[in-house]
C-alpha cells in the first residue's frame, strides 16, 4: 500500500494538473474566440 506521504504528493500533483487543465481550456477558448472575430471582420 502507498504511504500517507505518497498519497499527499500524488493528490497535490493531481490538483495542479486539474488547475493547469482548467486554465488551459479557458485560454484556448479565449484565443479561439479572438481568432474567429479576426477572421469574421
Amino acid at each position: 500500500m502507498a504511504e500517507h506521504h505518497d498519497i499527499k504528493v500524488a493528490k497535490g500533483t493531481y490538483e495542479g494538473f486539474l488547475s493547469l487543465l482548467k486554465w488551459g481550456t479557458i485560454a484556448s477558448v479565449v484565443a479561439t474566440a479572438f481568432v474567429i472575430l479576426i477572421i469574421a471582420n
